[in-house]
């Protein structure tokens, strides 16, 4: 029900924007939230935004570098991700949270709907 593209494989420094969208449900409701695993960790919470879009967090090592947006009238959340590092690499996954608000520590019982995830690779 959340389908995400975007992802590829790009040198460190340079920059991806992922984008998800749902087809059979509005998101306007939902707290959204961005999550990535890479080979051999568990997955982790990267990015939230509140329903409205007027609340985010993000985790430590990406501050700075990504922004979370969302488009309610195209039913679609966006993550901007710049100076991208080899250990970003992993498979990005957005979710949507049953609240209107999100919290940092992205806490994945919250969320109920899942994308199938991008991978996103940085290499030179």
């Amino acid at each position: 029900q959340l389908v995400e593209s975007g992802g590829g494989l790009v040198q460190p420094g340079g920059s991806l924007t992922l984008s998800c969208a749902a087809s059979k449900f509005r998101l306007d409701n939902y707290a959204l939230g961005w999550f990535r695993q890479a080979p051999g960790k568990e997955r982790e919470g990267v990015s939230c935004i509140s329903s409205t879009g007027g609340s985010t967090n993000y985790r430590d090592s990406v501050k700075g570098r990504f922004t979370i947006s969302r488009d309610n009238a195209k039913n679609t959340v966006y993550l901007q991700m710049d100076n991208l590092k080899p250990e970003d690499t992993a498979v990005y996954y957005c979710a949507a949270a049953g609240y209107i608000y999100c919290s940092g520590d992205f806490p994945e019982y919250e969320y109920n709907y899942w994308g199938q995830g991008t991978q996103v690779t940085v290499s030179s």
